[in-house]
């Protein structure tokens, strides 16, 4: 079964994210638990955390369906200590944040090397900033987010994620989230049905579907390759439909949150209902 959902506010606090999704006819969303461009934000309290716990189960949607993303400012692969600590330490909190409320993943971008050290120093210290923040929490998978490979991201190439995989400590709790934009950016062809088994076929080689824990559905309004992430809605864009028709119909991707980032919100609903449709 699919479980798709968006990118939800948290204004006013998370107790209020499974409202908003449910309100669009999801059956999964996303949210950040803190601001994520503020450093420091203040714990989540007790009615927060037991008001969310039941407003999502009043949504009817699932803690494993939900999709906690991580601060931007957070690089698990800063080339420099106190930087790279100071990633580390609200990384940490980001995952604790999750275990308060129940949640078992969070979804974050794995770092960048900021042209200061080589690519596999980078995913080194992605991978030890992992076995850290497992180390000193329970229950929460670390999910991995490719990227378009924009600037000096590291997590462009499948090969990427592989690597920070099999240096992770406990793999029962590191997954994946394959972003379709990212992944067509960063040079995996989306774009028909032959492109798509091609795509999926080397993450499957590479990574493996096992570790596939979430998807973001994303168009792009960056061209094939470009390494420039740029999301579009699903109807506009170089992407086109075909991979959306490709996910929504193979079983590869079930069970797993499946969660728009598109740029207008206006649109979720429908694009929701949409995705719905597709179903064979």
């Amino acid at each position: 079964m699919k479980y798709v959902g968006a990118h939800v506010s948290a204004a006013g606090g998370v107790e209020y994210t499974p409202v908003r999704a449910k309100d669009l006819g999801a059956k999964a969303f996303a949210l950040f638990t803190k601001n994520q461009r503020q450093w420091k934000s203040p714990p989540l309290n007790e009615k927060s955390i037991a008001d969310f716990k039941k407003n999502l189960e009043i949504s009817g949607i699932q803690p494993r369906h939900v999709l906690p993303h991580d601060s931007y400012l957070i690089n698990l692969g800063h080339p420099e200590t106190d930087g790279l600590e100071k990633s580390r330490i609200a990384f940490v909190d980001e995952m604790q944040r999750c275990e308060a409320l129940g949640l078992p993943l969070l979804n974050f971008h794995p770092g960048s090397h900021l042209k200061k050290i080589d690519e596999q120093g980078c995913l080194s210290r992605i991978a030890e900033s992992i076995n850290i923040a497992l180390a000193e929490t329970k229950g929460v998978t670390a999910v991995i987010e490719n990227t378009a490979g924009q600037g000096s991201n590291m997590g462009c190439q499948f090969e990427h994620l592989a690597t920070i995989i099999d240096q992770v400590d406990d793999k029962a709790r590191v997954g994946v989230c394959l972003d379709t934009c990212h992944t067509f950016a960063s040079g995996y062809d989306l774009r028909t049905v032959d492109d798509c088994e091609k795509s999926f076929a080397q993450f499957d080689q590479i990574v493996g579907f096992s570790y596939l824990s979430a998807m973001h559905l994303n168009g792009s309004k960056s061209t094939f390759a470009s390494r420039v992430d740029r999301h579009h809605s699903l109807h506009a864009g170089e992407l086109g439909s075909a991979v959306f028709q490709f996910i929504m119909n193979h079983d590869q991707f079930n069970n797993i949150p499946m969660v728009l980032e598109t740029i207008d919100e206006t649109l979720w609903a429908n694009e929701i209902s949409w995705l719905y449709s597709l179903v064979e």
